[in-house]
């Protein structure tokens, strides 16, 4: 998969390395030619050029990325440009990076529905999750274990978890099942996850839930594909 990544400060230099390790072509986008350069040998591609600059932005193969991450965090003012040109230049999945209640309301009115905030959610998880689609969120608990949030696979789908049997298949444990729902508050449409209590063997999958698991990533990633 092919990434763009604005601003290469320590959370964008983490995410673009991360990504590249993971195999994905990276492309880090930063106005500051040292932090360019200290990147050069270690993603995929660098370029140095202002983010807010519509002609050398449009430059880019947003087309042909399968998202765009603004990690711009110390300038807002050029994040939210940034953001606003991308979302202009109908760029097909932004993701935009939040460093104050201020910056989240105005992506919020952009109609950007991905934002990360660092300070909560780490490049690593970030990396996780933009390498497996089906990843909603994760958390890693030990080298060993983590907890992974994902999409109910369509093949379980109407059945219980007794009839499921992912412990005994995968070697996971069922933590819960949300249930994801876009909800309007203050005339911004928001995405919110609601918990269904302890999973139990009586448990239907439904489509467009989430389950909670635990366990070893090579072995979620079995249950995922």
């Amino acid at each position: 998969m092919k990434y763009i990544i604005f601003g290469l400060g320590s959370f964008g230099k983490s995410l673009a390395v991360r990504l590249t390790e993971l195999g994905h072509e990276t492309i880090g986008v930063d106005n500051n030619m040292q932090k360019v350069e200290q990147l050069k040998d270690r993603i995929t591609h660098t370029v140095c050029m202002d983010c807010t600059d519509v002609n050398a932005v449009s430059s880019l193969p947003l087309r042909d990325a399968d998202a765009v991450i603004v990690a711009i965090g110390e300038d807002e003012r050029s994040s939210l440009l940034a953001t606003a040109l991308l979302k202009q230049l109908k760029v097909k999945k932004i993701i935009g990076r939040v460093v104050s209640d201020l910056q989240k309301t105005v992506l919020e009115a952009m109609q950007i529905e991905e934002y990360i905030l660092p300070e909560e959610e780490s490049a690593e998880r970030l990396a996780m999750r933009l390498d497996n689609s089906g990843i909603v969120d994760s958390f890693k608990v030990s080298e060993k274990y983590s907890i992974i949030e994902t999409k109910v696979p369509e093949r379980y789908i109407g059945m219980t978890l007794a009839q499921a049997d992912l412990t005994n298949r995968y070697n996971v444990i069922v933590l819960t099942v949300l249930t994801l729902s876009k909800e309007s508050e203050n005339g911004l449409v928001r995405l919110f996850k609601r918990a269904s209590g302890i999973a139990t063997p009586h448990t239907v999958l439904q489509e467009n839930e989430v389950l909670v698991l635990f366990g070893e990533l090579k072995d979620i990633e079995k249950l995922m594909h």
